[in-house]
This record gives structure tokens, C-alpha cells and sequence, in this order.
């Protein structure tokens, strides 16, 4: 049969201690990366936006570009 071991009421304590400790930091990453999922969700859709304005503005300096030749 496996041996009880009689632990010092003081380890257990700190033990007790040093486990909230560990739970409140892996409380604190977990919000850290839902903060930085949601970020990097918003900076897509403002990226994929400043591309598409990008794409717009070159058809657009092709078109002014055509124009000017085709008036010179």
C-alpha cells in the first residue's frame, strides 16, 4: 500500500500560496492573449481596407495617366 506523508502545515500553506500566484498570472495571460486576438482581428480588416484603397489609387493614377497622353 502507498505511504501517507504527513506534510508540515506551513508547505501546505505555502504551497496553497504559490498556486494562487500561478493562477492569477495564468488569469492575466489568458485576458493578455483575447486582447491581442482582438487586436490583430481589427488591424486585419484595417489592413486589407488600406490595400484595397491602394489598388483603387493605382487604377486611378492609370486612368489620369492615359488621360494626360492622350490630351498631350
Amino acid at each position: 500500500m502507498a505511504e501517507i506523508i504527513d506534510v508540515p502545515l506551513d508547505v501546505a500553506l505555502e504551497l496553497g500560496r504559490l498556486g494562487k500566484w500561478i493562477q492569477a498570472v495564468g488569469l492575466i495571460v489568458v485576458i493578455w492573449v483575447i486582447i491581442q486576438g482582438i487586436t490583430l482581428y481589427f488591424n486585419r480588416r484595417r489592413r486589407k481596407l488600406l490595400e484595397k484603397i491602394s489598388a483603387d489609387l493605382e487604377r486611378l493614377e492609370k486612368k489620369v495617366d492615359g488621360l494626360a497622353k492622350k490630351i498631350n
